[in-house]
């Protein structure tokens, strides 16, 4: 039980230290990240006009919405790892800068063979920027915080639905404007921020607390030796499972490949809710911009809930069940689906999955990188993210095929079921085993 007073108890300069780095770091991510997530997944809002345009089927649709985890998965570790070469501020503006040019030639797609090339070159252009900022947060904030700012940071994504669905069915709109179609529009105006914040991010991310100019001397002493004396109680051995191992030690470490499997079941309704969620709100029957304004509610309890979620998990230095119990909550709320045929059942429904893929997220990051020491990050953290997203290919793919064989999205959305299920029981499991990090999580 953390104490009443923790807040009193705090130093000085910690707390100046970390709102600076909170206030000149954060709201950057946040809004990369936003935009990531817009252009990953407006290709959702996009099929509604897109699809009969350029001939795609359902099972087509989903093949080239889980492709972008293909290539993403394959170039994940090296991105991460040039990361750690490159530096931060380089390698993040190149991401960005390349995720935007390609996700504005999506506008460009005229059949199910451009938009699966599209598809995969996006997902090559993003990676590693998730996991790279994770690793990046590691950087900056101590373990002790690591699960209310990686929870803050990741409200970019439900909000990034929550502002983007109207956003995007209200572009639908502007379809015929220059002779290009409003999902065309969509594609290419969606892009342009990722171009320009790519840029910026150049002059707004330092590498690190030694080279942030706006820390003072005393601030950057502080904050690198706790960053360091915490790497050094891994080292001694108070916390990590996976140590100073090699790249394929840390792709094959059991901590490592179980967590990918947790994080699977979370990531994989998340992605697949997000591209999939507006075909089946529309199904109703309802016009583009009801469905965008109806797409945009489970989004918005989520961004709420998922910092509160958050909050609990630092403020009782507790990990797995905050991580176990959105898991179970994702389960049954998809199983629960199967159940009706009613537009308000569903939203209901569709707010309690949603609210579960995001609410996992602050705490799932903080138990994975207690897991991992610092040698073994950046390789851990992008194989996670990794192995993890590979859940979005197979929930992505498998909705389009069974809603083809079927003609049911519930149904489509049962594979989810079994694998957010086996992640809560595996983090239940491998929770009661691991050893405690007692002294990397106190402030």
């Amino acid at each position: 039980m953390a104490p009443t007073n923790v807040a009193d108890a705090i130093p000085d300069i910690e707390r100046a230290t970390l709102r600076k780095v909170i206030w000149r770091i954060l709201p950057f991510l946040m809004l990369a990240y936003f935009i990531a997530f817009v252009d990953r997944v407006n290709a959702g809002f996009a099929a509604l006009q897109m699809n009969r345009d350029i001939g795609l089927s359902a099972a087509q649709f989903g093949l080239g919405g889980g492709l972008f985890y293909v290539s993403y998965v394959l170039c994940e570790v090296p991105s991460n790892l040039a990361m750690e070469r490159f530096g931060a501020r380089i390698w993040i503006a190149r991401i960005m800068i390349t995720w935007g040019l390609v996700s504005a030639a999506m506008a460009f797609v005229v059949g199910p063979v451009s938009f699966y090339a599209v598809r995969l070159l996006l997902g090559a252009a993003e990676a590693g920027f998730f996991p790279g900022v994770i690793l990046y947060l590691t950087y900056w904030f101590p373990r002790a915080y690591r699960g209310r700012i990686v929870a803050v940071f990741m409200v970019a994504i439900p909000i990034s639905s929550f502002l983007g669905s109207p956003i995007s069915a209200s572009i639908l709109n502007t379809d015929g404007m220059l002779g290009f179609r409003g999902w065309q529009w969509l594609f290419i105006l969606e892009a342009l921020p990722a171009v320009l914040l790519g840029v910026i991010a150049f002059a707004v991310l330092p590498d690190g607390p030694g080279r942030a100019r706006w820390l003072t001397p005393q601030q950057s002493a502080w904050l690198q030796d706790r960053l360091s004396a915490e790497r050094a109680s891994v080292v001694a051995g108070e916390a990590a499972p996976a140590r100073h191992l090699s790249v394929w030690q840390v792709m094959r470490n059991r901590y490592v490949l179980a967590a990918s499997l947790i994080y699977a079941g979370a990531s994989g309704a998340s992605q697949c809710l997000s591209l999939w969620q507006p075909q089946i709100i529309k199904s109703f029957g309802l016009t583009n911009l009801e469905t965008g304004l109806l797409n945009s509610i489970p989004f918005g309890i989520a961004s709420v809930l998922m910092i509160l979620w958050g909050r609990s998990s630092d403020w009782r230095q507790e990990r797995v069940w905050h991580t176990a119990l959105p898991l179970g909550l994702l389960a049954l709320s998809l199983a629960a689906s199967v159940a009706t045929t009613q537009l308000l059942p569903t939203i209901l429904i569709l707010c309690l999955a949603v609210t579960a893929t995001y609410t996992v997220k602050g705490p799932f990051w903080a138990l994975s990188t207690e897991w991992l020491s610092a040698g073994a990050a950046a390789a851990g953290i992008a194989q996670i993210n990794a192995i993890g997203n590979i859940g979005g290919f197979v929930g992505t793919y498998l909705l389009g095929v069974i809603k083809d064989a079927t003609g049911s999205y519930p149904l489509g959305l049962l594979p989810l079921v079994v694998l957010s299920g086996a992640g809560c029981l595996l983090v239940l499991g491998l929770g009661r085993g691991r050893p405690r990090a007692a002294a990397a999580a106190q402030a």
